[in-house]
């Protein structure tokens, strides 16, 4: 899609593979400004919404929450540049990394437990063979 352009929000849902429910949503909750709208009522998003819209998707693909979203939304609304977003950013995903890191630690020793336990059995059932 070449950024030059303006869509529908049906083709722009299609080509980002979301559905236009997704859109609209992020417009009612003040993620995505409102949509141009033509004379039938049909939104249609230009370069800029198209972007912002896609760096959603990034934020949501990396795990930032809607909540996360919407206070980065808000910070740019005062800043007006993108820049200025990027220390919440980081500290943000920082968050992520480590609650990410925790999770792999338990599943690391969930893993451990699992693999003692069935070392356990395993030795029962050969005893009770034997």
């Amino acid at each position: 899609m070449q950024e030059s352009e303006s869509v529908k929000i049906g083709e722009l849902a299609k080509r980002l593979e979301i559905t236009p429910r997704t859109i609209r949503y992020y417009e009612e909750i003040g993620l995505m400004p409102p949509a141009v709208r033509l004379r039938g009522g049909a939104r249609v998003y230009g370069p800029d919404e198209i972007l912002r819209l896609r760096f959603i998707l990034k934020l949501k693909e990396l795990g930032i929450t809607l909540e996360e979203m919407r206070e980065l939304a808000l910070i740019y609304q005062k800043v007006k540049s993108p820049q200025k977003l990027w220390p919440r950013l980081v500290q943000m995903l920082d968050g992520h990394l480590q609650k990410i890191d925790e999770k792999i630690s338990r599943i690391t020793a969930l893993r451990k437990e699992i693999a003692q336990y069935r070392v356990r059995i395993v030795k029962d059932i050969q005893d009770e063979q034997q």
